[in-house]
């Protein structure tokens, strides 16, 4: 089948970037109490928003803590993750060559997490150009598993059929809401492999 674009997640699908993630908050809330543990990060708090995240993490501490209180760290953990992409590039070489060979297709980035958090490091891995779409946390006012952010995308791209490539259950459901196939992968280091076969590209 010949998809009209291909739609990518970006966190555990274009890079791997959930343990960077998880480092940057661990860090950024430990001097409010909170001892994040990976098993939680992991389990809980992959394929949400910030909002939905941020709920979660204040249930984590050891006295009293407000989401508006963990929001106020969000720019720690932001600069504190950009800092960890830099010193260890996410995206993998396998993984850029795909999208490179992808030319032929319209090409989009649908997630939850946030522009400053995202554009960076496609761009430093030189494949933000190769994206017609970059629908971000910021784009919409629902989240994953809510179909609106792939809507929005569709509607961007001007399609109607694509082929979504997702590692949440969160993501999958909103790309099926949406309309789209998808392919769902259980770690980055798969994704050029499956893309690649479900495409036809060598």
């Amino acid at each position: 089948m010949r998809y009209e674009a291909v739609l990518f997640d970006f966190d555990g699908v274009l890079a791997d970037t959930e343990p960077l993630h998880f480092e940057a908050w661990r860090d950024a809330l430990s001097p409010l109490g909170i001892r994040l543990n990976w098993d939680f990060y992991r389990s809980q708090c992959i394929g949400i928003c910030d909002d939905e995240l941020l709920e979660l993490l204040a249930t984590q501490s050891n006295r009293p803590q407000t989401t508006l209180r963990l929001r106020q760290q969000m720019p720690v953990k932001q600069r504190l993750f950009l800092a960890k992409a830099e010193a260890a590039p996410p995206v993998p070489e396998q993984v850029i060559s795909m999208i490179k060979d992808l030319i032929s297709y319209r090409l989009a980035v649908v997630t939850s997490t946030s522009r400053l958090e995202v554009e960076p490091v496609l761009r430093a891995a030189g494949i933000l150009e190769s994206f017609q779409c970059v629908i971000c946390a910021e784009d919409v006012a629902r989240h994953k598993p809510d179909p609106e952010p792939y809507l929005e995308a569709a509607r961007r791209l001007g399609i109607k059929h694509g082929l979504v490539v997702e590692d949440s259950v969160a993501g999958e459901a909103a790309a099926k809401a949406a309309g789209f196939e998808v392919l769902r992968v259980a770690s980055v280091a798969e994704v050029p492999r499956r893309v690649r076969e479900r495409l036809g590209v060598p």
